[in-house]
């Protein structure tokens, strides 16, 4: 199962991140995950999974900053030592890197939520479903609508 999230690069600057979860928190868009990293010294990438992705993607857009729409995998996993290493272990000897990853905060905490963003989402998932792994929705993370 395919999630969408909003990727925005954001200048690495005081005020910038706080601008746009404002702007995002006063029209009632809820952040489900998020992470934010630098990738030049100047600028950062805020990934977020959101409760509404057409009118947070049309809030940021107005104020001129770009964002981009990626699919990512959320898998729910063994709170447990090793459990992460279980769930990469199945991409051992396959075509199929890890880009980036996340972990989901506030989440069930008997289970762990990975957010992935994987070189080969289809065959990610088709490897992840053979192998019984749980692979979270849209209605999980309490997202309005899940885009196709």
């Amino acid at each position: 199962m395919k999630l969408k999230q909003l990727s925005i690069p954001l200048e690495n600057s005081p005020g910038r991140l706080h601008e746009v979860t404002k702007a995002l928190g006063e029209v009632g868009i809820n952040l489900r995950a998020h992470c934010i990293c630098d990738s030049t010294h100047d600028f950062g990438v805020l990934r977020i999974l959101v409760s509404d992705l057409t009118k947070a993607r049309a809030v940021v857009m107005e104020k001129y900053i770009p964002a981009r729409v990626d699919d990512v995998v959320a898998v729910e996993i063994e709170d447990t030592p090793g459990s992460l290493a279980d769930i990469l272990s199945l991409f051992l000897g396959t075509k199929v890197n890890v880009e980036y990853m996340y972990a989901v905060a506030g989440a069930n905490l008997a289970k762990a939520v990975m957010v992935f963003q994987f070189s080969a989402i289809d065959q990610a998932i088709e490897i992840l479903e053979k192998k019984g792994a749980k692979l979270l929705d849209a209605k999980s993370f309490g997202i309005l609508v899940e885009q196709t």
